[in-house]
């Protein structure tokens, strides 16, 4: 249960697209409920008086608190491969790894909680504090996941029943259309009820419907998870133009793109998040935009399973709401922070493509207008990791930024001297927080660089590492709002 905390140190935030802002000496405090009541300067009498009646934790020089990350598309069971089977085309890879692997969760739950479990472990300690899953078929290794997320390690999780009437694998399969549909609403309804006792600040888990992606899924199932969703005002997440062997086989079997698979399906709303789209084309996006729908934007699985990069700088510019994901297991990494990465080195690529293109009077697939830049910046990247993912996934508002009203969701990250971040032109000069050095952090902070992990106002850190904040030596200040 979270408790009033109160820090005063740098805070850094991106509130739009492309803005970094650096907060110096801000006084934070938040309510026993983990909402921020109060953000300011600490030169503000108002925060000199909150500081004279109760000692701040201390953010200290060279330290600074930036919003938790957001991770729009993973794999739960597919964890337990994470780094495998990356030489394979996709549909393959989905035989040979992916439903064996979910397969086998389904009928072990022992083994389901130790890979769950490990998984939101990891996923706090590399600063990830909302994440979107995909699960298995089963309802009862989903509801696993699900209490792992909101008691063990509380994180914001949500989690998806896959439903899926089709497959290559014929032992792993939901029966009909209409079964796959009553397991699907059962498991909303058994999930919702897992948290409907505790305080609304509290639930951090919900469901979302999970059709796998179209190859998957017959026309009644689709169709009867648009209306389940409706009904029960779900979120919806699915894969859509992912891959060319997936595309070419949505054309072959259903006459027709992904896309519009998806919209007759009614499962295009302002409550999907779809993941990859990268054969989606300009007029497609825009298209995309007028429903209201989320991208996940996987860089490093495109790189591994799609023959085209998404038009990430296409989607911002048509008003798509687009967030990262890690997508493990089609992605090897589940640091978000390779994710930004990995999408500003895709956008420079295009970019690249784009100049040589134009250069030659040549017609290329990645933009339709030559004289447009197509990357994105480091600024832009930590963005769609931060506030552009929660607005992807509909967090409380305020999530993504340090503002009054807005959960306190966020970790602190620590430079000088620590993993890699090493600056040698400071001297024995007071350490100023600048753009240069947050983004030398974004470049090449890891793990190690990151001193705590905050959701909802609690430090989650202790539950991923399996201690107790009075464990810890209290050398360490962020043991003094553990």
């Amino acid at each position: 249960m979270s408790t009033s905390r109160l820090f005063r140190g740098d805070f850094v935030h991106t509130p739009s697209l492309g803005s970094v802002e650096i907060l110096r000496d801000y006084i934070l405090r938040t309510n026993e409920k983990g909402y921020i009541d109060h953000f300011a300067p600490a030169s503000l009498p108002e925060s000199q008086s909150i500081s004279a009646i109760r000692r701040p934790t201390l953010i200290p020089t060279g330290s600074f608190m930036v919003p938790t990350f957001c991770d729009l598309h993973l794999h739960a069971p597919q964890f337990m491969y994470q780094g495998t089977g990356l030489h394979l085309e996709l549909m393959k890879w989905l035989d040979e790894y992916a439903f064996k692997a979910e397969e086998k969760l389904d009928g072990d739950l022992t083994l389901a909680e130790k890979v769950y479990t490990r998984l939101i472990q990891r996923l706090i300690m590399n600063g990830t504090g909302a994440v979107m899953l995909f699960g298995t078929i089963r309802t009862e290794t989903n509801l696993l996941l699900a209490r792992l997320a909101q008691e063990e390690c509380p994180i914001r999780a949500f989690v998806g029943k896959l439903s899926m009437d089709i497959s290559s694998r014929p032992t792993y399969v939901e029966a009909t259309a209409e079964k796959s549909l009553a397991a699907a609403g059962d498991f909303c309804d058994r999930c919702i009820d897992m948290i409907r006792s505790l305080p609304e600040h509290m639930q951090l888990v919900e469901p979302v419907l999970t059709p796998r992606f179209v190859p998957t899924c017959s026309p009644a199932l689709l169709s009867g998870l648009g209306g389940l969703s409706e009904q029960k005002h779900v979120r919806i997440q699915s894969h859509m133009a992912e891959a060319h062997d997936q595309v070419q086989c949505v054309r072959e079997e259903r006459g027709e793109e992904d896309m519009d698979v998806f919209l007759h399906s009614n499962l295009l709303t302002s409550r999907t998040v779809q993941a990859h789209c990268t054969f989606l084309s300009p007029e497609d996006l825009r298209r995309l935009a007028a429903t209201g729908a989320a991208v996940a934007h996987c860089p490093l699985s495109n790189a591994y399973f799609s023959a085209e990069p998404f038009r990430l700088r296409e989607a911002l510019d048509a008003g798509v709401r687009v967030g990262l994901g890690t997508d493990i297991a089609g992605g090897y990494s589940i640091d978000i922070m390779d994710a930004m990465r990995h999408a500003v080195t895709v956008s420079r690529m295009r970019e690249g493509a784009r100049i040589r293109a134009s250069a030659n009077k040549e017609r290329s697939r990645t933009d339709e207008d030559y004289g447009k830049p197509l990357f994105i910046d480091w600024k832009e990247a930590l963005y769609l990791a931060t506030r552009g993912g929660a607005l992807a996934l509909g967090l409380p508002e305020g999530c993504g930024t340090f503002a009054v009203g807005a959960p306190l969701d966020a970790q602190w990250s620590t430079g000088e001297g620590v993993g890699e971040l090493d600056f040698f032109d400071l001297g024995d000069k007071l350490w100023d927080l600048t753009l240069d050095m947050v983004e030398k952090w974004w470049c090449l902070g890891t793990t190690q660089n990151r001193v705590g992990v905050w959701v909802q106002g609690t430090n989650v850190c202790w539950q991923a590492k399996g201690e107790r904040p009075d464990e810890k030596s209290t050398s360490n200040s962020a043991t003094d709002e553990g």
